[in-house]
């Protein structure tokens, strides 16, 4: 990590954005172990619809408890009486200030019920089975190591991201990314919308600061916090690395990201996202 201070900030989010992950750790474990887990019964109807959540529609990059409250949920409203209840599950999901394991934990040792536990222990198991069967056959995008590394001579960098920290340190170290990096917000440092706002508060100005991500969550954090987004075209990583460095990043500098910039950016992800939902 680096700890020299500049003007500009840049936050990028990880799964589906720097690294190339998020297809593969939502198809192969989020959504069949919640499955597992949860007794679910119609299991290919309950992992279409995780995959649509998580990958396909505005929700892409949701917070994966917040994910798995919504799944369970419609399975419960498509007629699957096998989950049982989780009305403590829902209630906390929604509205908790924080959203992690460690919050989790916390809940359960005051307040525990079988729906709670059932989630922590499917977020655990997605924790363990990525990290064992990840480690070594993840990757970043092409285009990311070189992108962060030429941001990082003009910028800092604050890696902003919904995923645990355990997995954004072994992810990031693991392949050369964190010597980029300034600051690292996790799931258990709150949401994205709350990291955006904490680095304003460090003294960074609103205009100079610009999150980079693949999620509609990313674009909302950043127009709550009014501070620039650019966005990581699923499909198109390389394209939108590139483009970032080359065109984003120096009107960014310039102080022209706001308004036209931004909205242009805007556009182009909606129609994006929207293309690949219909």
């Amino acid at each position: 990590m680096t700890t020299e201070r500049k003007d500009f900030i840049v936050c990028v989010d990880s799964d589906g954005c720097a690294m190339d992950t998020m297809n593969v750790k939502h198809i192969e474990f989020f959504g069949p172990i919640a499955a597992d887990v949860f007794n679910v019964q119609d299991r290919d109807a309950f992992l279409k619809e995780w995959n649509r959540v998580n990958l396909f529609s505005a929700t892409r990059g949701i917070n994966r408890f917040k994910a798995l409250e919504l799944v369970l949920n419609w399975a419960k409203d498509n007629g699957d009486d096998q989950i049982g209840d989780i009305s403590k599950l829902t209630d906390w999901a929604k509205n908790a200030d924080t959203v992690s394991n460690a919050a989790l934990e916390e809940l359960i040792a005051k307040d525990s019920s079988e729906d709670l536990v059932k989630a922590l222990d499917w977020s655990v198991k997605v924790n363990d089975g990525i990290e064992e069967e990840l480690a070594g056959n993840d990757k970043p995008f092409d285009g990311a190591k070189d992108g962060l590394e030429a941001i990082s001579k003009v910028a800092n960098i604050a890696i902003v991201s919904s995923a645990n920290l355990g997995a954004l340190e072994s992810e990031w170290n693991r392949h050369g990314l964190m010597q980029y990096v300034d600051q690292v917000y996790g799931q258990e440092r709150g949401s994205k919308q709350t990291a955006i706002a904490e680095l304003i508060s460090q003294g960074y100005d609103q205009d100079k600061v610009l999150m980079v991500g693949d999620a509609p969550g990313d674009k909302t954090a950043a127009e709550k916090n009014n501070v620039g987004f650019y966005p990581i075209l699923f499909n198109k990583e390389k394209e939108s690395w590139d483009r970032l460095v080359n065109e984003a990043i120096p009107t960014f500098l310039e102080g022209n990201y706001h308004p036209e910039y931004n909205q242009k950016m805007a556009d182009e992800f909606d129609t994006h996202l929207n293309s690949a939902v219909e």
